[in-house]
This record gives C-alpha cells, sequence and structure tokens, in this order.
C-alpha cells in the first residue's frame, strides 16, 4: 500500500495489515490495518465530519492528521500488558516501521511483538527491501503447537493454574443491544481486538465480536451508509454474519479445567485467535487469546 492512495481505493476484504510504502521516500513507513480503516469511519461518525471528503484524502493526509491520531488512533495496549516495555504502549506502526530481518530468530521476533504491543511483524529481505511475511501471534503459535504439543509433561498443568489469559471482573465484555459504535469505542479503549458477547439477563456466551469484523462494510453501498452502519447493533450484525466458513476469530469456548495440553491440541485443530473460558451454564468467566499463549514461553 502506498501513502498517496486514498483508503477507498483498498480491497479490505482481501486486507488484515499491509506496510506502508512512501515513493518518495523509497522506504516503509509504517503498518495499515483493516482496523485503521474502521476507527477512521469511527472518527467520522463521532465528529459529525462529511464522510465524502474521505474520497479525496491520502493515507498520508490521514495519517498526519492530529485529530485522528490523538483519538480513534491512538494506541491503547491491553490492560494485562500496558507496562509490559516499561514505557507504556510501544512504538506507534503508523508512524514508524518496526520489522525483523529474514535470518532473524524467531525469540527475537516474539519479544518485538510482546514488548512493542505489537499485533503484526513484517519480515524483511534486507538486500531489496521486500516484504516476505508478516507474523502474528497466531503464526507464533502455530509453530509451538507443532513442535511442542507432543511434549506432555510440560502441558499438564491448567491454563488457570498457570495465569494464562484474562479472568474474573476483569473479563470486557458486550451485550447484543450495544451499538457497533459503542462496542469499536470499548474495544479501542481497552486495546482489544474482540470481545465476548453475553445475554444480558443469563449472562451466558452470545458469540464474539472482532474489531476487524468488515461485515458492516460489506453491506454498505457507500461510506456514508457505512458510518451509518455504526449504528446497528450486535444482534443484528452478528445475525449478518457468515456461518458457512471458519475463521480464526469464530467462537471457540473452553474451561479453566483445561490443560495447556488441551489448548494445543484444540489449537492445532482450530487455529482459533482467542478462547472463551465458560462455566458450567456457560457464562463467561475468562478469556485466553494466541498472544496470552505466546507470552507465556517468553
Amino acid at each position: 500500500v502506498t501513502h498517496h492512495q486514498p483508503p477507498a481505493s483498498l480491497n479490505i476484504t482481501d486486507m488484515q495489515a499491509a506496510p506502508l510504502w512512501d515513493p518518495k521516500r523509497c522506504q516503509f513507513v509504517g503498518i495499515l490495518t483493516v482496523t485503521d480503516f474502521i476507527d477512521v469511519l469511527r472518527y467520522y461518525r463521532e465528529t459529525g465530519a462529511d464522510v465524502l471528503t474521505l474520497a479525496s484524502r491520502s493515507i498520508a493526509d490521514i495519517l498526519a492528521d492530529e485529530g485522528i491520531l490523538s483519538t480513534v488512533l491512538k494506541k491503547n495496549p491491553p490492560r494485562r500488558y500496558a507496562s509490559v516495555n516499561g514505557e507504556g504502549s510501544g512504538e506507534d506502526q503508523h508512524s514508524s516501521f518496526l520489522s525483523v530481518d529474514a535470518d532473524a530468530n524467531l525469540d527475537r521476533a516474539c519479544h518485538l511483538l510482546h514488548d512493542q504491543t505489537m499485533d503484526f511483524l513484517p519480515v524483511m529481505l534486507p538486500s531489496d527491501m521486500r516484504v516476505l511475511a508478516t507474523v502474528t501471534y497466531t503464526c507464533v503459535l502455530e509453530h509451538l503447537v507443532s513442535n511442542f504439543r507432543e511434549q506432555r509433561r510440560l502441558f499438564d498443568d491448567t491454563i488457570y493454574d498457570l495465569g494464562i489469559g484474562t479472568y474474573g471482573e476483569d473479563v470486557i465484555v458486550a451485550y447484543p443491544h450495544q451499538t457497533l459504535h459503542e462496542v469499536l469505542h470499548t474495544l479501542h479503549l481497552h486495546g482489544l481486538s474482540a470481545v465476548p458477547v453475553i445475554d444480558e439477563t443469563t449472562k451466558k456466551i452470545r458469540g464474539v465480536y472482532s474489531r476487524s469484523d468488515i461485515t458492516f462494510l460489506t453491506k454498505a453501498s457507500d461510506a456514508e451508509d457505512a458510518v451509518s452502519n455504526l449504528n446497528l447493533t450486535l444482534d443484528v450484525l452478528m445475525a449478518q454474519q457468515r456461518t458457512d466458513v471458519t475463521t480464526p476469530d469464530a467462537l471457540h469456548t473452553c474451561s479453566t479445567r483445561h490443560t495447556l495440553q488441551f489448548v494445543f491440541e484444540y489449537f492445532a485443530q482450530w487455529k482459533f485467535n482467542r478462547l472463551i473460558c465458560v462455566d458450567e451454564e456457560e457464562r463467561v468467566v475468562g478469556v485466553v487469546s494466541a498472544r496470552d499463549l505466546v507470552a507465556y514461553f517468553l
């Protein structure tokens, strides 16, 4: 993705994250994600600005807008990792390009991801400035599972006893009656990529909503329609989600009694981004993300 492109020109249905190339400086200058595009729409919704102007604005122009950078694109790390590097939220990937060389080891990549509270880490071929791949926590977890899942003696303890995940009052939840705008704001505020959706009366799990879910965009005819769709409630949006495909953001559950070995075996089959921990009555008691699992080994 180049700096001078307007966001509207991007095919976000095929993009989770893309390196930003500045043709004037002939170098990568940051990373743009699908959640960034969604957050920019949130900014137009919150400020009442004319969303039709978005079509004429370049990515560089948007990322230079202090009003946008200091609000919807401000980096908020998850509370659990807020002070992991001793400096707060880590580097802003909109204004700096952090990457690893193709010959870097996995430990280096994991610590950079974790210490800088990043979700995507580009892997570079330094000889010609090519981006070979983008590493995520799910990628790292896939490697760990494929190499260590048979070492059962290491993983007989439960994920709860090992302190892997977030539990109790620290778990952030959403309700079906809440609007998408409200839920996206909550996700951004707490630095979360997804949130369990629970029934307001029974507190039972209803589903999970991901910050990168573009269902509301695919149902929009133009930018104005997309901003308007931010007022849709979660129950409406979740009814529109595709059920004929399984994605890493689909709902997967476990209990606090499940062992790390079980989680590894389950991941090997489903490649999930997170597990929602529930009790015997299907009430949410915790969340275990791919990041939590990787962080345990650092």
